[in-house]
């Protein structure tokens, strides 16, 4: 990495006090055509359940990406769940379930502790109301290794009386002008029947329009949202009420499922049916994660792997259904976001998901409210806790806090400006409408990938393969019109450089880490590659930089009286 300059290097003095510099910038000899960046990446992040928010670890990581990560919004699963004991029918006590009472009553201990850390975290909760309590529960199915009831309720009238408490409650101890920020979704992925519901698909429509008019009851300004469905299919499985998993052969069949036309579950028929019921949506929620799991004739289900754009293509696709229904105007909120939905997913941990979700993120950036990366920590129980401290976990950190490449590219976008001066196919460079600073990530996606994803791997062995595809991409851009001697802080994240879980391959995949072992993970974790550069006494600063295979960089203006560390202000 160098800069090239026809000037001599800035010596010395003060670049600046930081105010939009009146001079007129150029990049690669051409003034930029500058809009504004919204920074939907940061906008929320995923975890597993309220529970695990009351655990000191959870709402340390989740401190940290607020700070670092810019993180604005949190979601999680289960407020609902018996382990939160929101609804009461019995008063507990010895070894039994206790004397019943004669009417529900509605307990907040738990619940508050986890807003209040949210909120004294500095984010807000996006709040996903779930799973149905096992006394209002109509089924007994369950799902999770915690035993969540997708089930709808054995008496709707109850389930609106604990939704309107409930929201009640918040806007009593955190007030209305605050609640009134918090998007209200109803229910979680309610077409995988009977995992996370186990009523038809007209029950759970019937369970948002209540839900949703209990709220607005309420306080009309509250925003409420849904159906919260998975992933997109090129099928009719969801078609009916309930999944019809002959539909599903053909896609797992099919030899090109990228030649598949893939589809939007729900959209359309909850927005006409919420239309015909009258039943208020301000946004939209869906889940794109770029796979599916296919069953075929053979009765087995069959991972998919889609193509690399399938994200920035799916949500084209939801915004012409979206622009063609009743609700036009409705914010659109993806909810649930990554490399894979799979909880031990190899390809987690690594620096390929990394650039992967760098680039995804920069094509959608225009193309969303918000998409929430699922999940911001491995603090998550869903199938237990993991085993290992680098198991295939959906966190940007792993449960002792551990920086993932995920995390470090999500702290590269989170550094990014709220004006973009250009984009190209391998990166951005931004400013800062307030001060004027200048901020950049580029990344090298490996063209010999073609169109095809990073996909999942069972095994962090099986990832390996891809360190051998492409060669470094050179990355080249003067930018003209800089504060003279302005300094540039370049981090390059790497196969050699931050790599965490390769080390701890390396260490021979100890299961439980000792003190110094985790201490060296934590250490190379952060080590990646760092150079400062300086912009010319004539205001030029020229990247020209060889950017490995899979490699992301950040360049960040550091301005002379701030000390970067983490986010104070980016996006919109």
């Amino acid at each position: 990495m160098n800069t090239m300059s026809d000037d001599a290097a800035w010596a010395g003095g003060p670049p600046g006090d930081g105010a939009p510099s009146s001079t007129i910038l150029r990049i690669d000899g051409a003034e930029p055509a500058e809009r504004p960046l919204r920074h939907i990446w940061n906008e929320c992040v995923g975890a597993g359940r309220a529970h695990e928010a009351l655990r000191a670890d959870w709402q340390e990581h989740l401190r940290e990406a607020v700070a670092v990560l810019g993180a604005r919004y949190v979601r999680f699963h289960g407020v609902f769940h018996d382990d939160m004991f929101v609804y009461r029918t019995t008063n507990g006590g010895g070894f039994g379930p206790g004397e019943p009472l004669p009417e529900p009553v509605h307990t907040f201990s738990y619940v508050d502790k986890v807003f209040d850390a949210v909120l004294d975290a500095g984010a807000r909760p996006f709040v996903e109301l779930g799973f149905m309590p096992r006394e209002l529960a109509r089924d007994t199915e369950t799902v999770f290794w915690w035993k969540a009831h997708g089930s709808p309720p054995a008496d709707l009238d109850r389930w609106v009386e604990l939704v309107t408490t409930t929201v009640r409650h918040w806007i009593d101890r955190y007030g209305v002008e605050e609640v009134r920020r918090w998007p209200f979704e109803v229910w979680n992925e309610p077409n995988l029947v009977p995992h996370f519901w186990t009523g038809t698909r007209t029950e759970y429509f019937e369970l948002y329009g209540a839900t949703a008019r209990a709220i607005k009851a309420i306080d009309p300004g509250l925003q409420v949202g849904g159906p919260s469905t998975s992933v997109f299919v090129p099928d009719d499985r969801y078609r009916g009420e309930t999944e019809d998993r002959t539909q599903e052969y053909a896609t797992a069949a099919a030899e090109d499922v990228d030649a598949l036309v893939w589809r939007p579950v729900w959209i359309e028929e909850f927005l006409d049916w919420c239309a015909a019921h009258d039943a208020p949506v301000d946004f939209v929620t869906t889940h794109l994660y770029p796979t599916d799991y296919a069953f075929g004739a053979d009765g087995e289900g069959h991972a998919i792997s889609r193509y690399a754009d399938a994200t920035p293509d799916d949500l084209v696709a939801l915004h012409e259904v979206i622009a063609a229904s009743p609700f036009p105007g409705a914010a659109i909120h993806i909810t649930e976001w990554s490399t894979s939905p799979s909880s031990r997913d190899a390809m987690h941990d690594t620096v390929y998901a990394a650039t992967y979700i760098a680039r995804a993120y920069l094509r959608c950036a225009e193309l969303a409210d918000s998409i929430s990366y699922w999940t911001f920590t491995d603090v998550f129980e869903e199938g237990g806790a993991g085993i290992g401290p680098f198991h295939g976990g959906f966190g940007l950190v792993n449960e002792q806090g551990i920086h993932k490449p995920t995390f470090h590219a999500m702290a590269m976008l989170a550094r990014l400006e709220d004006r973009l001066l250009l984009s190209t196919p391998h990166g951005v460079l931004t400013r800062s409408g307030a001060t004027g600073e200048l901020a950049g990530l580029f990344l090298n996606y490996p063209e010999e990938m073609g169109r095809a994803s990073v996909g999942s791997r069972d095994t962090y062995a099986a990832t390996r393969p891809l360190a051998d595809v492409g060669p470094a991409r050179r990355i080249r851009h003067r930018v003209e019109g800089l504060r003279p001697g302005a300094r540039f802080l370049v981090e390059v994240l790497d196969l050699e450089h931050g790599n965490v879980a390769e080390t701890w391959h390396r260490l021979g995949s100890p299961l439980n880490l000792t003190r110094e072992e985790t201490a060296r993970l934590r250490a190379e974790a952060d080590a990646l590659r760092r150079e400062e550069l300086t912009a010319s006494p004539s205001g030029t600063l020229d990247l020209d930089v060889d950017l490995p295979a899979w490699a992301v960089m950040s360049v960040v203006e550091q301005h002379p009286a701030l000390t970067r560390h983490g986010v104070s202000r980016r996006g919109s």
